[in-house]
């Protein structure tokens, strides 16, 4: 069985190769070309590779086209994400709108997106019903958890329950990463059980990746996150720590909260909010949700952990849920 490691440098691999053909050289595929080729973690496509594997026992050569659909889909909404945040870079470089403008940068994320149909069953034809049943399922639900980031900065803090936002991060980030499992388990023939314990897998696994994000971005260490710590609070972002804050804040901290979410100099903000953190114990009950959801997928690695091929998909899914705090 091929190891994360292995699998990811074989898909890098399948990019090159890929790109190679003269189509991509035209002017609406530059820009696809540009993103895909910008370094990455490729964890969506490397959970497909890891979930046919586990499923079949085989090295999954033939699920290469099929993680590249994914990979094409996770860069078509971050392009699409970069118009409409107004975000400059992407990865460390100028994000696509900025390199071939709003006009083409839209057209090539919409042809990235017509794309991976083709890719996600080429190599298996026999199970397109199934993929493309699946996969626009996932297409839908990260348009939603999308939909709902945009609507949350336009309410207040205390009209936005917790379970909302949690319901959002599902949606828009661990939709995806289930996903990737769930295509994986049907490119490899598995059972509609199997299929559907992969995709809550994923899914537990990527709302507990996302809140350690959320976390760390207040308490992490600057230089591993490569920004400044603490930019969540500077844009007021509804993330499940401020959200708790609310939930658990007496009158006084309530009045102190709300102030600091005016406060324009964004060190005095971050240093109050993050006080007013600590006296509610914030940090410790978002720890704790995170084992929750980290927990969830605990349990279900344990209903898969049969499959034949399974060994690295557990090695790698532990790697992503014991990030340092």
């Amino acid at each position: 069985m091929k190891s994360p490691a292995e699998l990811k440098e074989l898909f890098e691999n399948h990019i090159r190769t890929v790109f190679q053909d003269d189509f991509w050289k035209g002017s609406l595929y530059q820009p696809i070309q540009y993103i895909v080729e910008l370094p990455g973690k490729r964890y969506r496509p490397i959970l497909l590779l890891l979930t046919y594997q586990a499923v079949t026992g085989e090295s999954p050569e033939r699920a290469l086209n099929a993680a590249l659909a994914v990979e094409f889909f996770h860069n078509f909404s971050l392009v699409h994400d970069d118009i409409m945040d107004n975000d400059p870079i992407r990865r460390g470089k100028p994000s696509v709108h900025e390199v071939y403008g709003v006009n083409k940068a839209i057209l090539s994320g919409d042809a990235m997106f017509a794309l991976t149909f083709e890719m996600l069953i080429k190599d298996f034809p026999e199970q397109a019903v199934s993929l493309i049943r699946e996969y626009t399922q996932i297409s839908v639900g990260v348009c939603e958890g999308q939909m709902e980031d945009m609507e949350l900065p336009d309410e207040a803090v205390e009209d936005v329950p917790i379970s909302r936002t949690l319901e959002m991060l599902r949606k828009k980030t661990a939709v995806l990463l289930g996903g990737a499992m769930s295509v994986g388990a049907i490119c490899g023939g598995a059972s509609k059980e199997v299929v559907d314990n992969f995709r809550e897998f994923g899914e537990a696994v990527g709302i507990g990746f996302q809140l350690q994000d959320d976390y760390l971005d207040v308490y992490g260490e600057q230089k591993k996150l490569g920004k400044r710590a603490g930019s969540d609070i500077v844009e007021n972002k509804k993330t499940v720590l401020l959200l708790k804050a609310f939930e658990k804040a007496n009158a006084d901290q309530l009045q102190r909260l709300s102030a600091l979410l005016e406060e324009e100099d964004d060190a005095a903000k971050i240093a109050g909010v993050k006080a007013i953190f600590a006296e509610l114990g914030i940090p410790e009950a978002t720890k704790q949700l995170i084992g929750t959801y980290f927990d969830k997928a605990q349990s279900l690695s344990q209903q898969l952990s049969h499959l034949p091929g399974y060994v690295p998909i557990g090695k790698f899914l532990e790697a992503m849920m014991q990030r340092e705090y």
